[in-house]
């Protein structure tokens, strides 16, 4: 399969968050392999400015493409007439993860994704998370006892209790919930403290950074889980579940807070950056993309993927009227 043009698609793109940063990460990286890439999304917004103004990245002009990267089953069940489609599912709760039958292949950023979608009767192969280890870089080296801790949780609940950590301790908190204020170069902020609080791609982005971490979240709407403090050994191991707290699902009190913080060591920090370095570079995730999308053919779908599309088309054309009526 010759790959020249690649389309890169995510539902939304109109303010900072983990799927937008994602789709903006991995088709900076495509750029700088020399592809031809452009882009497409139903909301337009923030990110989307970002990468036609900084990445030089025009909308979806073609009618055709070699393949399309596509990151949520609106988009591929809306574009699969357009090319091959390699739908990444980035978790196995939301609607719009769900994988879609006009996928020509489809990826699961961890082990946990991976087996959801084989008991729905898809296969797929595993890329984990891919990070910008360029701009998620040490720009502070980090104390060498614990001194500033930051909270990425969107989490009151959650926050309270590390707060009430940090006091017991004597040490400095911030917290950053990023739909309350969202602020694009979060990495300035990351790099202004010695450890970090999260889930996901928010711990993946600090280890990226040389902090240490404690995959730690809680929210009274959802049964929530924790990690712990990070060791490259136990990123290892929790990057299955995208540490998400599923992997130990340990329940954490403040006192249990208290504890985690103590195992606080600079040299972890270190161990982290090169462990992301190792595993989440977006470089290397990139290839990856690129070996799997190089055995894969277009399904014959016919008739199916018309309609199929026809359909996606008219339901987001409906639901974008009701959003502009709204005046969202």
């Amino acid at each position: 399969m010759n790959i020249k043009t690649i389309l890169v698609a995510n539902n939304h793109l109109k303010k900072v968050g983990g799927s937008e940063t994602f789709t903006y990460t991995l088709i900076e990286a495509l750029v700088n392999k020399g592809f031809e890439v452009e882009y497409f999304t139903f909301f337009k917004g923030d990110v989307s400015n970002r990468i036609e103004r900084d990445l030089n990245v025009g909308y979806m002009s073609r009618r055709e493409y070699d393949l399309i990267l596509a990151n949520h089953n609106t988009c591929v069940d809306y574009l699969s007439r357009r090319g091959v489609v390699i739908q990444t599912c980035h978790g196995i709760f939301p609607k719009e993860e769900q994988p879609s039958r006009y996928a020509d292949g489809h990826i699961g950023i961890s082990k946990e994704v991976k087996d959801h979608l084989a008991t729905l009767g898809f296969k797929s192969e595993i890329i984990v998370n891919g990070i910008d280890c360029k701009r998620y870089a040490i720009e502070k080296p980090i104390n060498e006892t614990l001194k500033k801790v930051m909270s990425l949780s969107q989490s009151e609940t959650a926050n309270t209790k590390i707060e009430s950590a940090c006091n017991a301790l004597g040490l400095e908190f911030t917290k950053f919930n990023k739909n309350e204020n969202p602020v694009w170069n979060v990495e300035n902020m990351i790099n202004d403290v010695d450890l970090v609080l999260g889930l996901g791609r928010s711990a993946y982005e600090a280890m990226a950074c040389g902090r240490a971490v404690v995959i730690f979240d809680e929210r009274d709407y959802f049964k929530s889980y924790s990690d712990g403090y990070m060791t490259p050994t136990l990123v290892e191991k929790c990057v299955e579940n995208n540490c998400s707290g599923r992997y130990s699902k340990l329940e954490f009190s403040t006192e249990d807070l208290v504890g985690e913080f103590k195992k606080y060591r600079k040299k972890d920090g270190e161990d982290l950056r090169k462990l992301a370095l190792k595993s989440f570079n977006m470089d290397l995730q990139v290839e990856k993309y690129l070996h799997f999308a190089a055995g894969l053919t277009k399904k014959n779908n016919g008739l199916r993927l018309l309609l199929a599309s026809w359909y996606q088309k008219h339901r987001m054309n409906k639901r974008i009227r009701k959003l502009k009526k709204k005046g969202q």
